[in-house]
């Protein structure tokens, strides 16, 4: 089964992948292998109560598809609902094989082809396909299980305990007592969504966050869609968005002080007379790790109502009916959600080979946010850290399908970007001081200390880098 391009991943970014394909390089053949049995990735994945998107859909959705609804913020149905309009309108669905699990690539150098080696999950078959180009578009994190730190005592609790990505529907959580490990996005979801129906919900956190609250329905984008017509609209809105994004985040890193008192001003006037600075003022400046959005201050509703509280504090064990904190206080609990972060796995643990000869990409250079060091036809489709993942997965479509149609003008077959530098520096490849990044720098490529191999998050940079600057440049190597 051979193909001009085979799509890993049936996600936002695989589907978002193939819809630019048929819209620019309709010509091309493709396949999307997805090692599930439905498209969404994430948003079909993750089943825990009240799981929504932390970035506003007008960036967090595609360019070339408008998001019609009037929450910006949107839940994970309304998310696999667009994602399934876009994979009607585009003929995307035909083109996706499920239950196929990526276990191995290999380029040919001689025939300039790439054969990818799949398992099927129940019936562990294997299948061929080769294709002149990879698009990965699997994500970054593992997908059979979430990070559970080895929490003393656990053994002797007896109530229920798991993490938010394996999500128990069968347990009931109505009045009872739920203590949600954790501080960041997915706790601060999944504690206003279970307030009203627990007796108790408690956010243990080992130390603050940086949390903001954002009204669900944007005044300006509604006024902007009223105006204009409904593409125009969504142009607007979405630049509007991204240029507030960029401001905020560039601010947070030049006057971090001044941000930070802001940040707590907002929150405190949310939560009166709460002690704000005990469980909400960080002791890193913001944005050093992820930021957390709670649409209509939801999470701190439920604080100043009473049905959700916060506790600031490191386990000692867990005992019989709950957790013992190192200040000596036992929280009472029927139900744990270990709410600890992700795993992360790059290309989902598949090994990459050229010519049946190991690929070590912990010894690379990402190149432009997109492609690996020395790695020919090899596409890496991965989002911003510090804004919507979309925006730079769209930007990464824009780039290839410009590469597609200068390869085809002239006849070449593969290309890969090499180091010319005489110095270049070596950075970490994700620029954040979070737990699950520190777990993981051992198995990820590295970004360098100069362009094109310094990842900017900036979306105006790579917008001009990868819309508007020429294909060619020394540092690639076409055949």
């Amino acid at each position: 089964m051979n193909y001009d391009i085979i799509i890993i991943g049936a996600g936002l970014s695989g589907i978002g992948a193939a819809c630019h394909l048929h819209r620019k390089n309709p010509t091309k053949t493709y396949k999307i292998l997805e090692a599930r049995e439905e498209i969404g990735g994430t948003w079909s994945l993750f089943k825990y109560p009240g799981i929504r998107s932390d970035s506003d859909m007008y960036t967090f959705g595609y360019s070339f598809k408008t998001w019609n609804d009037d929450k910006s913020f949107a839940d994970a149905p309304s998310i696999l609902s667009y994602l399934n309009e876009a994979s009607k309108e585009y003929k995307v669905k035909e083109h996706i094989e499920f239950n196929q699990k990526v276990i191995s690539y290999n380029f040919d150098t001689t025939k300039q082809l790439w054969t990818v080696t799949t398992i099927h999950p129940t019936t562990k078959s294997e299948q061929y396909f080769t294709a002149q180009f990879i698009f990965n578009c699997s994500g970054y994190y593992n997908y059979d299980n979430g990070y559970t730190p080895d929490f003393k005592g656990l053994a002797d609790f007896k109530g229920a305990f798991f993490h938010p990505q394996k999500w128990d529907q069968s347990i009931d959580y109505t009045n009872k007592k739920v203590v949600v490990i954790g501080s960041g996005a997915t706790a601060v979801t999944i504690v206003p969504a279970i307030a009203n129906a627990v007796e108790k919900v408690t956010m243990l956190q080992r130390s603050p966050t940086y949390i903001a609250a954002l009204p669900n329905k944007d005044k300006i984008a509604k006024t902007i869609k009223k105006i204009f017509p409904k593409k125009i609209a969504h142009m607007f809105v979405r630049a509007k968005n991204i240029l507030a994004d960029m401001i905020f985040y560039n601010l947070c890193r030049k006057y971090p002080e001044t941000m930070k008192k802001f940040i707590l001003k907002g929150i405190k006037k949310q939560l009166g007379d709460f002690p704000v600075d005990t469980h909400f003022s960080p002791n890193y400046n913001p944005w050093n790790k992820r930021f957390c959005l709670v649409p209509d201050g939801d999470f701190f509703k439920a604080i100043k109502k009473g049905k959700a509280f916060v506790e600031t504090d490191t386990i000692d064990t867990f005992v019989e009916n709950g957790i013992q904190l190192s200040s000596g206080k036992t929280l009472e609990a029927d139900i744990v959600i270990s709410a600890t972060g992700l795993q992360l796995l790059p290309f989902g643990g598949a090994k990459i080979k050229i010519d049946s000869v190991d690929f070590d990409i912990t010894q690379q250079f990402v190149y432009k946010g997109l492609m690996l060091s020395e790695l020919p036809n090899f596409f890496i489709f991965a989002g911003y850290t510090n804004a919507s993942w979309t925006l730079k997965s769209d930007l990464t479509s824009e780039y290839i399908s410009r590469v597609l149609k200068y390869m085809d003008k002239n006849n070449f077959k593969s290309f890969k970007a090499s180091i010319i530098e005489d110095s270049l520096g070596e950075l970490p490849l994700i620029n954040l001081d979070s737990g699950y990044i520190h777990r993981a720098k051992n198995i990820l490529p590295k970004q360098g200390t100069q362009f094109p191999w310094r990842l900017y998050q900036n979306y105006i940079l790579d917008y001009k880098v990868l819309r508007i600057n020429s294909i060619k440049d020394k540092r690639l190597q076409f055949r």
